[in-house]
């Protein structure tokens, strides 16, 4: 795993340690976590408990007050996080707020990687699948590549982008993605939506489309704070033999503008391990499938035809 994709159990691991030494065991900047590591553990932390305080995440990090406030401020620029005196609290996003892409590409990396490889286990060669935009369809491409043969129908530009990028380096290639970009309007988040990407998609057929999302609940299924986007997200649920669902724990509970999907209209999710018990009981409920990256499944039902 490359050292730029952040390992929650490996930090998870080091932070119990330090506990167990105390705050004496290592104050001075370690070496162990990298920063990407310690502002996720800190996000969650903030998520998780409503606030934090520096001093409370300096003994439990094993780093300096100012290590902790610069990872602050990393995050406050994020839009993630609210600086407060003396610490942090998750910030409240209204349900019409847009993060770009950017901002949201530095979030749960470790979570989006796990879950574009369990997703990427669905795929059988040959087949015609569509990629929505967002950050998690983004990681699931790149692990698309080495899959021969497929035709990927996206409103993603950075999703397309991946495919071309890769042809480019390694020049045209036998069984190489044959990439369909829908055309439209871009949205905060590189996607392509409105009247033009929808026509294009409603002509379209696909065996299996995997969706990013903003927002998935119970009662709002899945939602995004973009109405236009709203409406090329049912298009493309209209077109597909099978939903599958890319999203993290984190998206668990979020509610966006306008929802365009029921979680009755989704075959599978495939999330990760933070997504808690609760919640996974919720979802069975009503969904057919779910896929919790690394963890074991002896059911086969969705895995690529021979």
């Amino acid at each position: 795993m490359s050292l730029s994709v952040f390992d929650a159990g490996a930090a998870q691991g080091y932070v119990e340690r330090v506990e167990a030494k105390g705050t004496g065991a290592d104050v001075s900047e370690n070496q162990n976590l990298l920063a990407e590591q310690r502002r996720a553990l800190i996000l969650d932390e903030v998520r998780r408990r409503g606030g934090v305080r520096v001093n409370e995440l300096t003994r439990k990090l094993g780093v300096s007050d100012m290590t902790v406030r610069r990872d602050l401020d990393a995050l406050a620029r994020q839009g993630v996080v609210e600086k407060v005196h003396g610490g942090a609290v998750p910030v409240v996003e209204a349900s019409t707020h847009e993060p770009g892409f950017e901002a949201k590409s530095g979030l749960e990396l470790t979570a989006k990687e796990d879950i574009a490889r369990a997703a990427a286990a669905l795929v059988a060669p040959g087949t015609a699948i569509a990629l929505s935009g967002g950050t998690t369809t983004y990681a699931l491409a790149h692990q698309l590549l080495d899959v021969p043969d497929l035709t990927v129908v996206t409103n993603s530009v950075r999703v397309a982008d991946v495919f071309h990028s890769a042809q480019r380096t390694s020049g045209q290639r036998q069984g190489a993605a044959t990439v369909v970009l829908t055309g439209g309007v871009r949205t905060p988040s590189d996607s392509l939506v409105g009247p033009v990407a929808d026509q294009a998609i409603e002509a379209l057929h696909f065996d299996v489309l995997f969706l990013g999302v903003h927002g998935i609940s119970v009662e709002a299924g899945l939602s995004t704070p973009n109405l236009a986007e709203a409406e090329t997200n049912r298009r493309l649920v209209q077109s597909a033999r099978r939903v599958v669902v890319v999203a993290d724990h984190t998206k668990w509970g979020t509610v966006g503008l306008s929802s365009f999907a029921a979680l009755e209209q989704i075959d599978t999710l495939v999330t990760d391990d933070g997504l808690p018990a609760e919640a996974r009981t919720e979802i069975s409920e009503h969904l057919r499938r779910l896929v919790v990256a690394g963890e074991f499944e002896d059911d086969d039902e969705d895995a690529p035809d021979a």
